[in-house]
């Protein structure tokens, strides 16, 4: 006859005891609602019911019978109940294999260097320099918050009289004078008439629409473009070119098309023929016209530039045109679609804010600069 143990064996057949559960009045209201409860996962209130079973002295056999699992399935949530409690059966513990580590010095070659006949490292040749799987890598920059295969474009203004003409412009928007109109001027110029070489296939389930890759040029046309600030309405005119003959001809159109008793302001960016000796000799004998010029290389300042962007997205990226007139056409209808239900675009920023990122850009570009040349 084997002797008794101290470890849970008894008897002549050595059965093992399970361990002994001590549940705490909290511990056991809770446990009793995820068993009974309708919200909680059928995994959790099963393991619940393990747990309120093994302390209530059965053991993981007469578990297993009761509840229909295996005799290890519930020995292994009264063992996780022991040692981390509720914790310990709410979830499980991680699977497979622990991550590779990767030395924060080897992942400073995504930032400090460059592959081999390559702009940016992807994945797979950051791989095969570290000797790690891909998703190794991609996990690691992730983590780090790095995007080799991203860039941003940027352009800083070095405009002397940038802070000027921003709280200028920028005032006009945020707190426009009264009986005045703010019209942000522009013009989509070399806007070409695309056709496709090829009909493509409508959009239908389960596939896209289709266009094919090249197309024939039938000709351009420019959209002279003024954006009313107040209610987003759009005085739009298509002409052959862009020269100052045809901005004047569309200061005429504006002049026509506006309340004669009342002030414009009109934002533009400094393209020559805005400034030409004709342009500005007419604006002298038309005084209700003020110019506001945004600062150099910040055409994103005029709001005009937003109407611009849906007009592409919208009409003309998927647009097919076998003539300019059908293209001008369709920028017409466009226009008038918008104008009959317009929405103005709300300018939010103001010009101490977007100074002060001005500002924060030129410091970090300063910065990398100095790097550079030390």
């Amino acid at each position: 006859m084997a002797p008794k143990h101290s470890d849970g064996l008894h008897g002549s057949e050595s059965v093992r005891v399970a361990p002994t559960i001590e549940l705490s009045q909290e511990d056991e209201v809770e446990l009793v609602r995820l068993a009974h409860s309708r919200l909680s996962s059928v995994r959790l209130a099963e393991r619940a019911r393990i747990v309120l079973l093994a302390a209530q002295g059965l053991q993981n056999v007469q578990i297993a019978q009761e509840l229909g699992v295996d005799r290890i399935t519930a020995g292994r949530w009264r063992q996780r109940y022991i040692e981390s409690g509720l914790a310990g059966i709410e979830r499980d513990l991680p699977r497979g294999a622990p991550p590779v580590k990767v030395d924060v010095a080897k992942l400073e070659l995504t930032t400090q260097t460059q592959p081999e006949a390559a702009t940016h490292w992807s994945t797979r040749k950051m791989a095969a320099v570290l000797d790690v799987s891909p998703s190794t890598v991609m996990r690691h920059w992730q983590a780090n918050g790095l995007k080799p295969h991203l860039v941003r474009g940027f352009k800083i203004s070095r405009d002397p009289k940038f802070v000027e003409k921003l709280e200028d412009i920028v005032g006009l928007y945020m707190t426009p004078p009264e009986h005045a109109l703010v019209l942000c001027c522009d013009e989509k110029s070399q806007v070409q008439a695309l056709d496709r070489t090829q009909p493509g296939l409508p959009l239908k389930k389960g596939r896209a629409q289709t266009m094919t890759h090249d197309y024939k040029r039938h000709g351009t046309t420019t959209l002279f473009a003024a954006l009313n600030v107040l209610d987003g309405k759009v005085i739009g005119q298509c002409q052959r070119r862009h020269t100052h003959a045809e901005w004047l001809k569309f200061l005429r159109q504006i002049d026509r098309q506006t309340p004669k008793g009342k002030t414009l302001h009109l934002i533009a960016d400094n393209y020559a023929t805005h400034k030409h000796p004709a342009v500005q000799a007419w604006l002298a004998k038309h005084p209700r016209f003020n110019m506001h010029f945004t600062p150099t290389s910040a055409s994103w300042l005029n709001m005009v530039e937003r109407f611009f962007r849906d007009l592409t997205s919208e009409r003309l990226r998927r647009g097919v045109f076998t003539s300019v007139p059908d293209l001008v056409a369709a920028i017409d209808e466009y226009v008038a679609h918008h104008n009959a239900a317009p929405k103005p675009f709300i300018w939010t920023k103001s010009a101490r804010d977007i100074l002060q990122k001005v500002i924060r850009a030129n410091s970090r570009l300063s910065g990398k600069q100095n790097a550079t040349l030390h």
